[in-house]
């Protein structure tokens, strides 16, 4: 179910981001907006495209995340292996995005704190 969830994620993802699928929504928009005046703009009219959009947003977030939380990791992981290669580089920030917010702020600070010696 796993593997399935994740191809299906995937290629939902890049289907919704490509240009033919906004077109595709704003046509139907246009249809349903354009079809207003011959079901009389119903409540029954207004239902159709609020209970469409909501499902298909609601359904969405799901497929995206999963493939952004997929791309993040595998990105994170390029990076990991560039500061283990390079042998000047300070290892202790390979996994960082496992640290706590406190953890975070402090190497931050400590950064930035390098950072202005080298100003000076």
């Amino acid at each position: 179910m796993k593997v399935v969830f994740s191809r299906l994620s995937v290629q939902c993802a890049a289907m919704v981001g490509h240009y033919s699928a906004f077109a595709i929504a704003v046509a139907v928009c246009l249809l349903w907006a354009l079809s207003g005046p011959l079901f009389g703009f119903s409540d029954t009219w207004q239902l159709f495209i609020n209970t469409g959009t909501t499902v298909l947003t609601f359904l969405m977030v799901f497929l995206i995340q999963n493939a952004q939380n997929r791309d993040a990791r595998a990105i994170q992981l390029k990076l990991n292996e560039l500061v283990q290669a390079v042998d000047s580089a300070n290892n202790r920030l390979v996994n960082v995005e496992e640290a706590t917010d406190e953890e975070l702020n402090d190497l931050t600070n400590t950064y930035r704190s390098s950072e202005k010696e080298e100003l000076t």
